[in-house]
């Protein structure tokens, strides 16, 4: 019953009024304002459908940001294997607990997080996409990870810990880097 009314009251509110919505136009970052109009001849579904696509771009935006903004806290902090606070980091622990801190649940370990989320090409990456590594180790296995924070100037900026300079920012484009990638992948 509470369902029932809870449609009813939608479908009215939907169908009685315009709304317009500002967006944030991707390619050439300048705002456009977008007239969202619902017809009386829309049906119930697509109202449902396109307020849930409008709902989880917003959110997934929203969340990124904030994981970001948490993981940029701790520059600075020194390196401590297995740590996972502002009294030492590691690579997988900047990445886990910045990511729990917004109730996404991901395994502690980089080669384990790499098993999650979609395998992303480069050149599609977005902020708060991570950034999978192989640095040499015997078993030729991923073994660092670390948090896309920006992209400009043509280099991918992400945030890591590192054991000689603890959590910092980094491009993608330093050899080091470069050399060691190994993939990307979107979580959000």
């Amino acid at each position: 019953m509470k369902n029932l009314v809870f449609i009813i009251i939608f479908i009215i509110s939907f169908t009685s009024c315009k709304s317009s919505k500002v967006v944030k136009d991707k390619n050439t970052s300048t705002s456009r304002q977008e007239n969202v109009q619902n017809d009386a001849d829309n049906t119930l579904e697509n109202h449902v459908a396109e307020s849930e696509t409008l709902d989880n771009s917003e959110t997934s935006k929203s969340i990124a940001e904030n994981i970001i903004d948490y993981a940029v806290q701790f520059e600075g902090v020194r390196y401590k294997w297995g740590g996972t606070t502002d009294r030492g980091m590691d690579c997988s622990g900047l990445v886990y607990e910045s990511f729990r801190a917004y109730d996404i649940t991901l395994p502690r370990i980089s080669r384990d997080m790499a098993k999650k989320g979609e395998k992303i090409v480069l050149k599609d990456v977005l902020r708060g996409d991570l950034l999978f590594f192989k640095t040499g180790n015997r078993r030729n296995t991923i073994n660092h990870v670390g948090l896309i924070v920006d992209i400009r100037d043509n280099d991918i900026k992400f945030i890591h810990a590192t054991t000689n300079n603890g959590v910092i920012i980094s491009g993608l484009n330093e050899t080091y880097w470069l050399k060691a990638f190994f993939e990307a992948r979107r979580i959000l």
